[in-house]
């Protein structure tokens, strides 16, 4: 990347920082999000105990030609708790999802999914294929990989009584925080982003119960009949996809691609499972060209 290129992506991942929240109110809660460009709308979902700022670097390049809406979904970055009782399975979370797109007035919109909210965003194509004109998945669980090891351990940690609660509180020290997200990228996360993330499960016993009934509610079995109904989607997918991960191997990628009528594979070098942190450019550019078929 050149000292040029890299000064104009900074200055466009300023921009989007600093972008206002908007909050979309739905049926099970506050939905807030952030907004930048014009064109083609592109919806990003991120994963577990992370938010929206997974997407800042490829977002920014990706608003100079694209409406890119950025919300921080209810996985236990957020700071709004959902309403008291909401169901937040990933099935239920892929409905979350088709409300806020149907609330936005959202018409076949490109879809881009990483991690955990890649799963989800498979859940949506399986449930509600006609809100989705793309789909982008980076790397992310398929079929019966979901969660992959060793985080197939939360989901039952996390129907004990006081689960949740012993599932958060280690994220708070630093060396696990770092040790734990460490895997998901090639280059170390700022310290202060991830404290970020883990604040609002580890501080607000609401956030953390939005964190429990997703967790508790990741069955392998969801995933598995949503991938079987990704024959059904015969709009364009991509899978942009690191090779280097150690959970979600490109032979997931080759697996999501063969299940689709029309997908293909894209490779990105230097990257593991936080794709769009560690190469938001080659991301940015993979889905630029794709939305632009």
């Amino acid at each position: 990347m050149s000292p040029q290129t890299e000064a104009n992506q900074q200055r466009q991942t300023a921009t989007l920082d600093s972008l206002p929240h908007t909050e979309q109110e739905i049926s099970s809660g506050t939905i807030r999000y952030r907004e930048s460009g014009e064109g083609e709308p592109i919806l990003f979902v991120h994963g577990l105990l992370v938010d929206s700022r997974l997407w800042e670097g490829a977002a920014g390049i990706l608003s100079q030609r694209h409406r890119c809406i950025l919300p921080d979904w209810p996985m236990g970055s957020h700071v709004t708790p959902m309403n008291p009782g909401t169901d937040l399975s990933p099935p239920s979370m892929a409905m979350v999802v088709a409300e806020f797109i149907e609330s936005l007035g959202l018409d076949r919109v490109t879809v881009v999914g990483n991690d955990s909210g890649g799963a989800v965003s498979q859940m949506l194509v399986a449930r509600r294929p006609e809100l989705v004109g793309r789909l982008v998945l980076t790397n992310c669980e398929f079929d019966e990989n979901f969660p992959p090891f060793p985080f197939n351990a939360m989901p039952p940690l996390a129907r004990l009584p006081g689960g949740t609660r012993a599932l958060v509180e280690p994220f708070r020290l630093g060396p696990v925080r770092r040790g734990v997200y460490g895997m998901l990228a090639k280059r170390p996360i700022p310290d202060r982003l991830l404290s970020s993330w883990i604040e609002p499960a580890a501080t607000n016993p609401r956030i953390r119960e939005d964190v429990r009934s997703f967790v508790s509610g990741v069955r392998k079995q969801d995933l598995v009949e949503a991938t079987a109904r990704l024959a059904d989607f015969e709009r364009p997918a991509l899978m942009a996809w690191a090779p280097e991960d150690r959970f979600m191997g490109i032979e997931d990628a080759e697996k999501a691609a063969a299940a689709m009528p029309d997908a293909r594979v894209e490779r990105i070098a230097d990257a593991k499972t936080f794709v769009s942190l560690d190469q938001p450019q080659r991301l940015a550019h993979l889905i630029d060209a794709f939305v632009s078929a």
